[in-house]
């Protein structure tokens, strides 16, 4: 069997979370990095073989080859979004604008007054880089974003405490309201979002958190200002919404997004509506007659994207040998058209939120199609110590190398061990009469344990 990784010719795959066996699925793989994909159709017999025709082009030549599975997987961020018509007056701005794609080093922003349109990670990231050497940078957000340190409680990292089993599951039992209150109070801590300017105008939609450290510093110490949306641009300033005076500008960074594109696809392969693939577990094409071609990567889940990548391989390998099998046409397109109107009325309306969702249950789900889930219950009767570390610990991947194919034998040490992996790189000063890790461990297990009392007794 071959299969190739269709990706652009500037971009790669993604790699696992970590060293293990490779995929478990025995073909003649081709990596076409290197190559311009010009086009991907179906072999005429696909009805019957599943193939398909690939042509590609590296060097000025093409070459075309015959599949019997495609995997795309160019991501969601391979075309970027430039919605101009929806900022008036650019037409006749002098200074210069592009898009945060093209952003390669803060030297040019140099003594310049910059704004920057757009709150997602990247827009942030770009902000805190040019307040460095420009002479003035302004933030323009509509919709604002909840920001998070990468240095969570107690100094460590947030997903390891956020996306944990515990945490999973009081998110996903607790009534919407309560669950957003919680989701203010959390993000609140840090500092009152309302106070900087940065409070989500509708605080109940599940927007992605922004991971930065230093924006918070950067606005008190007024390097950094914080704006509403754009209402027009003129030839060297800028106005806001809200804001009678005008705001000189000399350069515009557009951190407006990306879109769906899959330029070497007929469009009746993947449906692409509203800026948005319907996709079966947003990899499966749900109309196809044979499931042999996969989308990985796009998807925005609420935590890291490499052990999510590496499960929607693992389980599309799967699905290619035939040992597992997808649900008639009919139940997956139902599936995919619900979860589309679930997501808008939970995460909002743009194409953004409605590839989001919750990183552990998503997880769970295609773990289980291929048998590699965990089971807590299980476990708890025959390695207690593993099955609480599962539950209240970081969900990291070795938890579903477990059991299942590509089972690891050193995934149980890895899962009880990787705390001190964490932690060794920072411990380089280990303080006279500091306290005992073990007690504080002890401490922290036992908070959760009555956390964990408390909700299941209300569940």
């Amino acid at each position: 069997m071959r299969i190739p990784f269709l990706v652009h010719a500037h971009e790669f795959p993604i790699p696992g979370s970590h060293p293990q066996p490779p995929l478990d699925i025995h073909c003649s793989w081709l990596l076409l990095s290197c190559s311009t994909v010009v086009s991907i159709r179906k072999h005429p017999d696909f009805a019957t073989t599943g193939q398909w025709n690939a042509v590609t082009e590296a060097g000025g030549k093409q070459t075309s080859h015959v599949f019997d599975a495609v995997m795309v997987c160019s991501g969601n961020f391979s075309e970027p979004s430039l919605p101009l018509q929806c900022f008036p007056g650019i037409e006749r701005f002098r200074g210069q604008y592009f898009h945060s794609r093209q952003y390669k080093h803060p030297d040019v922003f140099q003594g310049k007054r910059v704004l920057v349109v757009g709150m997602g990670n990247s827009g942030v990231d770009i902000a805190v880089e040019a307040s460095r050497v420009a002479a003035k940078v302004m933030i323009s957000t509509t919709r604002g974003a909840w920001l998070l340190s990468r240095v969570f409680e107690h100094g460590y990292p947030w997903d390891m405490i956020l996306n944990t089993r515990l945490m999973s599951l009081i998110k996903t039992n607790l009534p919407g309201p309560l669950s957003w209150w919680l989701l203010n109070y959390k993000v609140n801590r840090w500092f009152n979002h309302a106070n900087y300017g940065l409070q989500p105008e509708n605080s109940w939609l599940v927007r992605e958190p922004v991971l930065n450290d230093d924006l918070p510093s950067y606005i008190l110490t007024g390097r950094i200002t914080i704006k509403p949306g754009v209402k027009e641009f003129k030839d060297n300033s800028v106005v806001f919404h809200n804001c009678p005076e005008e705001e000189p500008i000399d350069i515009v960074v557009f951190c407006t997004g990306y879109t769906v594109s899959f330029p070497f696809l007929e469009e009746s392969v993947v449906r692409v509506e509203n800026k948005h693939a319907s996709l079966y577990k947003y990899v499966f094409p749900p109309q196809l007659q044979k499931p042999t071609l996969a989308v990985l990567g796009l998807i925005k889940p609420l935590g890291a994207i490499m052990p999510v990548a590496e499960m929607q391989a693992r389980w599309v390998s799967r699905v290619f040998k035939g040992l597992c099998q997808l649900p008639p046409q009919a139940v997956m397109e139902k599936e995919v058209n619900e979860k589309k109107k679930n997501q808008i009325q939970w995460f909002g309306l743009t194409f953004d939120e409605v590839l989001k969702t919750e990183w552990l249950v998503y997880l769970d789900t295609l773990a289980s199609f291929i048998g590699a889930k965990p089971s807590v219950l299980g476990l708890l009767c025959t390695d207690p110590r593993l099955a609480l570390t599962i539950f209240f610990g970081p969900c990291s991947p070795y938890q579903y190398r477990l059991e299942g194919p590509g089972r690891w034998q050193g995934a149980r040490q890895a899962i009880l061990t990787q705390w001190d992996r964490v932690l060794k790189p920072t411990r380089t000063r280990v303080p006279a009469g500091s306290s005992s890790s073990f007690l504080s461990l002890l401490t922290v297990v036992g908070l959760l344990l009555l956390l964990a009392a408390v909700i299941f007794g209300f569940l």
